[in-house]
């Protein structure tokens, strides 16, 4: 089979690159188109090193503009490319604009799409992701599901039977793979901080760092958040600029990081006290790793983080975030259970459900 992965963020990256190991261990090569949606290289160049995977056999280039320019410049430039390509079947991972944009173009190319964490859904309709998950799964063919609400929302959508596989969460796959490494860097450390004697922040949702209110409301709570311990606030590029955009200050005992490496990330939330973050993939890492991540959203697209793992929505709720706190100090706070499927082989899985079940045209 003649396969390709599309990729632009951090998040694709690291879900990619189990699913391109998995499918190099059984000698196909995946590969790789770049958006270039994230272009800063503390955000792209440094993970595919981290990664060990080969470079991108095409990049895009689309660097800039607001979302739906991007959208369309990755739309266009790969209805351009992929008909030379000659692929079986285009891999898309996620919910990001480049993972809409692959859809798009596939489906345009009459090339079937197999979209790898399918099925996840907040129902929050403002929030880009959940609008291109949507768009994804509303043109994948293959429907690749890292947890069982994702079955139950496909079924209640009409989708099931063919080409829908509950397969595990490739995020947790690469997670395992590093775990050890992250955990013996020790990069707390570097910011002269103790095991288990900090937070970990990030933010970098629209809804929460896009207008100056929410974003003020989001720096309150990590200012009360830092009463407990230090904060360190591993700021999105676009957070950062918001923050100078708005005028907003955060005190001391909050210090904003610039953008990690993969590696300095993990190990930093596997020795913090507790994780206040937007991210779905910290959702997901914390529960793997047993560490308190107080969700800073109203909603979730990954609910078995809070029903078996040790992910609580806290909104931008000052009370709820003491709450939580009062739980950890108490030792009542759940630290999560072992989620099935989550074992490290979910890309395995996918490319045995691949190989061995051609797509349909």
């Amino acid at each position: 089979m003649k396969l390709a992965v599309v990729v632009g963020t951090r998040p694709n990256f690291v879900k990619a690159a189990a699913v391109i190991s998995a499918f190099a261990r059984r000698g196909v090569v995946v590969d790789v188109i770049h958006t270039g949606q994230h272009h800063d290289p503390g955000m792209s160049d440094a993970f595919f090193s981290r990664f060990r995977l080969p470079p991108p056999a095409h990049h895009l280039g689309v660097t800039s503009g607001m979302r739906g320019e991007q959208l369309g410049e990755i739309v266009a430039r790969l209805t351009r490319l992929l008909p030379a390509m000659a692929l079986d079947e285009l891999l898309v991972v996620g919910d990001v604009t480049s993972a809409a944009g692959g859809a798009l173009a596939a489906d345009a190319c009459d090339l079937p799409v197999a979209h790898v964490e399918a099925g996840l859904r907040s129902f929050d309709w403002t929030m880009p992701e959940e609008r291109n998950r949507r768009i994804v799964d509303a043109i994948a063919w293959r429907l690749l599901v890292s947890e069982p609400s994702g079955l139950q929302n496909l079924v209640a959508e009409g989708r099931s039977g063919v080409g829908v596989h509950l397969v595990g969460n490739v995020m947790i796959d690469t997670l395992f793979r590093f775990r050890s490494e992250a955990e013996a860097a020790r990069v707390w450390d570097r910011f002269g901080v103790g095991r288990g004697a900090y937070a970990v922040a990030t933010l970098h949702r629209p809804g929460n760092v896009d207008t100056k209110d929410a974003l003020d409301e989001c720096t309150t709570v990590l200012a009360a958040a830092a009463h407990r311990y230090p904060v360190l606030f591993a700021a999105h590029p676009r957070t950062q600029m918001r923050l100078r955009e708005f005028g907003l200050t955060l005190p001391d005992a909050v210090r904003v990081l610039a953008p990690l490496d993969y590696l300095d990330f993990i190990s930093l939330m596997a020795g913090a006290a507790v994780v206040l973050t937007d991210s779905g993939g910290a959702q997901e890492e914390t529960t793997a790793l047993g560490v308190p991540c107080l969700t800073m959203r109203e909603n979730t697209e990954r609910p078995i983080t809070c029903e078996l793992g040790s992910s609580r929505l806290v909104a931008r709720s000052i009370e709820l975030v003491e709450t939580a706190f009062a739980d950890i100090d108490a030792g009542t706070y759940p630290r999560g259970q072992e989620i099935p499927l989550w074992d490290g082989n979910a890309a395995d899985r996918i490319a045995e459900i691949i190989l061995a079940e051609p797509p349909r045209r």
